[in-house]
């Protein structure tokens, strides 16, 4: 049963990460139009592709993009900031102006979310951003222990 489970498990990843990919190549266009540079386009990707296909696909249950929109926070503020190993306070702004620009694609070219969830991500990125920093900070900075910087100390 368990291999069944674990069939079903993978089917459900690899089906989420083609969707991604084309996720990916429509937000690549859409930044290439908007006259990005190829150096700001290829940084927002890795950031985008960091959320869609490990976070939303590995953090129990897989996730598709569609779906995770509403989870930007609880990446940004915490997962991020405790499995990339090269998260930093400008690391985590920079993943979440990508975020914004990569939903904001959605809205335009698949309509994924409505204008109402666009705006509450938006609302919870400019509300939320300087914690989810200074949380980055205070994780990197070794005289904080673990419960301080989780706001638990």
């Amino acid at each position: 049963m368990a291999d069944l489970d674990y069939e079903a498990f993978e089917k459900q990843v690899e089906e989420i990460k083609e969707e991604n990919e084309k996720l990916l190549a429509t937000f690549e266009n859409w930044l290439a139009e908007k006259g990005l540079s190829e150096k700001t386009i290829n940084k927002h990707l890795n950031n985008v592709d960091f959320f869609l296909n490990f976070y939303l696909v590995y953090y129990d249950p897989p996730t598709e993009a569609k779906d995770g929109w509403n989870s930007i926070g609880s990446f940004l503020g915490d997962f991020f900031i405790r499995k990339a190993m090269w998260s930093s306070p400008a690391q985590v702004r920079s993943g979440a102006t990508s975020l914004k620009k990569f939903y904001a694609c959605m809205l335009e070219e698949y309509d994924i979310l409505d204008e109402s969830e666009y705006k509450e991500l938006t609302e919870e990125i400019k509300d939320e951003l300087p914690e989810w920093m200074e949380t980055s900070r205070r994780y990197d900075d070794e005289s904080y222990s673990y419960e301080e910087v989780w706001g638990w100390g």
